[in-house]
């Protein structure tokens, strides 16, 4: 017991952060679009409730999530989750104008002081929230564009030439995507009729006994050299082992730091794949590269599949040819890319170091808000090449 009271104190007091800095948020935005223009009524009470409900439908939506049966949560979710990204958009462009407004010395008036300028930027912040989100669901409900590209490998053996790998990553079937996209996913990467396909991660956002239904169709994946899985943050704060177990039963193969050969005709090449490295953090199995690569052929060419971009810092000193990941799902909304791009430096496309290269995925699907601006969805082709 007393290794379990710290944990708590510090979960509690995360908890108590994130409610601060939704709260505080909440009430930036309401003086900014509401009460520093002086709306008038009813649109003053209107606008402030509407804030109020949906800054409140943040906090109950995770907790209806564990309650509740995907198909019910659903049209629930739709809500909170537009806000989300609306919110970011509007958080965005306050924060930009008030340091231009600042410097106008516009920003800061006198108690029951309207001026033009505010009145101005309250309705331009909402009428282009209004246009970036639109753009962006626009975005998502046209579903995830087909993306071709061609990797020379050096030590690809010349009969391999032209091998084609369908890569698909951060699907995120859960709260809002279900079985319907992952059939028209797993219909899309037939269509390429493929030699393989590799699932980076983040499959999912929930249990196996929630989303098991949902998950379904991707049975239907197949290609001669197999459909193979590695693990994601989001799929280990789901469960990473009873999903592994439950994907195998749909003919899944997982790489969790391991390696196996992939060969055609006497020619061939080591597909490797490892743990999201924040498994760790959730007691699964943390990612081990070495071990991953560990007693394989120097002179053979290896693609390496990973969550996350960061490994290939590692796998690159470590002679990978290719690494294939996702998670950062290209920004997702722009301006966001440009934080990511502080955590993660590879955010999307073809990235080089020395004679290893990295391909980050836009990713398949979503997560949170149902947008996507300038960041569209994808579902890949790699064509690898000899050199």
């Amino acid at each position: 017991m007393r290794l379990r009271w710290p944990r708590i104190l510090v979960a509690l007091l995360a908890l108590g952060v994130v409610l601060l800095v939704l709260a505080g948020a909440h009430l930036y935005v309401a003086r900014r679009l509401v009460l520093d223009p002086g709306l008038g009524e009813p649109l003053r009470s209107v606008a402030l409730f509407a804030i109020a409900a949906l800054g409140v439908s943040l906090v109950l939506f995770p907790l209806a999530e564990r309650g509740m049966k995907p198909a019910r949560l659903r049209p629930l979710a739709w809500a909170p989750a537009l806000w989300m990204g609306a919110a970011f958009l509007i958080l965005t462009q306050l924060l930009v104008s008030d340091a231009l407004l600042w410097l106008m010395g516009a920003a800061s008036p006198e108690p029951g002081q309207t001026t033009a300028a505010l009145r101005f930027r309250a309705f331009a912040v909402v009428g282009l929230t209004a246009l970036g989100t639109g753009v962006g669901l626009r975005s998502v409900l046209a579903g995830p564009e087909l993306r071709r590209i061609e990797v020379v490998l050096e030590r690809l053996p010349r009969a391999l030439d032209g091998f084609r790998i369908a890569q698909i990553s951060d699907v995120h079937i859960g709260p809002l995507l279900g079985r319907e996209f992952a059939e028209a996913v797993t219909a899309r990467v037939g269509e390429l009729a493929p030699d393989l396909v590799a699932i980076t991660g983040d499959l999912v956002d929930g249990s196996v006994d929630h989303l098991a239904e949902d998950v379904a169709p991707f049975a239907g994946l197949s290609a001669p050299h197999g459909v193979w899985f590695v693990t994601g943050n989001h799929d280990h704060y789901a469960g990473a082992d009873p999903w592994v177990a439950h994907l195998e039963g749909l003919g899944i193969e997982p790489l969790r730091n391991r390696r196996v050969s992939i060969e055609v005709g006497g020619a061939g090449f080591d597909l490797a794949g490892v743990e999201d490295h924040r498994g760790d953090w959730v007691r699964g199995s943390p990612e081990d590269l070495d071990a991953a690569l560990a007693g394989r052929d120097p002179e053979r060419a290896v693609v390496l599949l990973a969550h996350d971009p960061s490994t290939f810092v590692k796998a690159s000193r470590l002679g990978v040819d290719l690494q294939l990941s996702g998670h950062t799902h290209g920004g997702q909304i722009w301006p966001f890319r440009h934080f990511v791009r502080l955590a993660v430096p590879f955010v999307e496309g073809l990235h080089r170091r020395g004679a290893s290269q990295l391909y980050v995925s836009r990713g398949t699907g979503f997560w949170g808000p149902p947008i996507r601006l300038f960041a569209p969805a994808e579902i890949t082709e790699i064509t690898l090449r000899a050199a």
